[in-house]
């Protein structure tokens, strides 16, 4: 089979640039696709980091201007996993060298970025991604055939949560490598835009769009130490966040997300109660997916436990033996194999940027409501 090569360009080499990293190197080993994966350059600002990154993941070469890399003509694709206030100066610039571009989420720190980010994409043409990774778990991904299926029946509730307990630590810093998520600036936001994307980004897709939401957020520790400036300043971002949504479908929605859950690092649950049926996800349980069924016999009804790990469930195929389960890393595997596949039929794949940008005005909402105490409808473009 004749291959085409598809030059990849990654610009930052942190825990996402690892992942993404990885991603590239393992795909061809596991699927098929007329295009073949090559690793040309790796961009970071520090000439020694770099340099090693470029050697241990196997890159071509190394920059330390990311705008070197987006005019190379021997780069066909551009992946952003830096931090979110560089993600539309990248991508746009990237976008009119004519460059597909990959970006990690989300998409922008705010809508009115996303929209330009959209935009440079679209009128350029050029093949676009965000990384929203979840939605590649096999277990995840059954859940949306199974809906798709109408085993649910119509669906009445979607609750979502995603806890962590990292920034319980008043004297923690906030700003720079490792901490910009805790900085405003460059983070546009706290849990809302960090971990509550993924939740509104896999209830979108499993459950279809939002109408209006009613939030409310906190920031429990109100100063911190700026790694970069040297002074105490204002911490802008929100440390927890719980809001109520109403789905267009009719579905009422309950999503809640903090950094201060004590004992929790990644507890990301989902829960979709229908007519018929509920299934339910825990990201520590990846590889299953709880289901309930109404209909089956009295007797024996219950919520069963289904093990993703047959040939016939979604990606599996390509992996090992049935009982043998995947892990966390391979969701990225799934997402970049999907996008290559794209690219062999011409067609595009989901999360674009334009759909990403619809969990970005969901946020939005989720902000303005807070402050202001009120219900926020969701701008609807698309």
């Amino acid at each position: 089979m004749t291959t085409k090569p598809l030059r990849i360009g990654l610009i930052g080499t942190g825990f996402m640039g690892r992942a993404h990293s990885n991603a590239y190197r393992r795909v061809d080993q596991f699927f098929d696709s007329d295009h073949r994966i090559e690793l040309r350059a790796v961009c970071a600002r520090t000439e020694d980091a770099v340099r090693e990154f470029a050697g241990r993941w196997g890159f071509d070469s190394h920059e330390t201007d990311w705008r070197r890399l987006v005019e190379r003509d021997d780069i066909d694709a551009v992946d952003i996993c830096t931090p979110n206030d560089s993600h539309l100066e990248i991508a746009v610039a990237a976008a009119a060298n004519g460059k597909m571009v990959l970006c990690e989420k989300p998409l922008a720190r705010t809508a009115a970025e996303g929209a330009q980010m959209v935009a440079a994409v679209e009128q350029a043409g050029v093949p676009n991604m965000v990384w929203y990774n979840y939605r590649r778990t096999p277990a995840v991904t059954l859940a949306r055939q199974l809906i798709d299926e109408e085993r649910l029946g119509r669906i009445y509730h979607y609750r979502a949560q995603f806890l962590q307990d990292w920034t319980i630590a008043e004297d923690l810093p906030q700003g720079g490598a490792g901490l910009w998520r805790l900085d405003a600036a460059a983070a546009g936001s706290g849990v809302t835009g960090d971990l509550l994307a993924h939740c509104i980004d896999t209830a979108l897709w499993l459950n279809g769009s939002i109408q209006e939401v009613s939030a409310m957020t906190e920031t429990f520790v109100k100063q911190r130490h700026h790694n970069l400036t040297g002074k105490v300043e204002p911490v802008g971002i929100d440390d927890a966040c719980a809001f109520l949504a109403r789905f267009q479908n009719g579905s009422l929605g309950t999503f809640e997300s903090t950094r201060y859950a004590r004992g929790h690092k990644a507890l990301y649950t989902f829960e979709i109660n229908g007519e018929h049926a509920s299934i339910a996800w825990d990201l520590h349980d990846l590889h299953r997916l709880q289901y309930f069924d109404h209909r089956d016999d009295s007797r024996t009804r219950g919520w069963r436990s289904i093990h993703v790990t047959d040939s016939d469930m979604p990606y599996m195929d390509k992996w090992w033996v049935p009982g043998l389960q995947i892990g966390y890393e391979h969701t990225f595997v799934h997402q970049v194999a999907d996008f290559l596949q794209g690219l062999d039929r011409g067609e595009t794949v989901a999360p674009t940027f334009r759909d990403a940008q619809e969990t970005q005005q969901v946020c939005e909402a989720v902000l303005e409501s807070a402050k202001d105490r009120s219900w926020h409808a969701v701008a609807q473009d698309r």
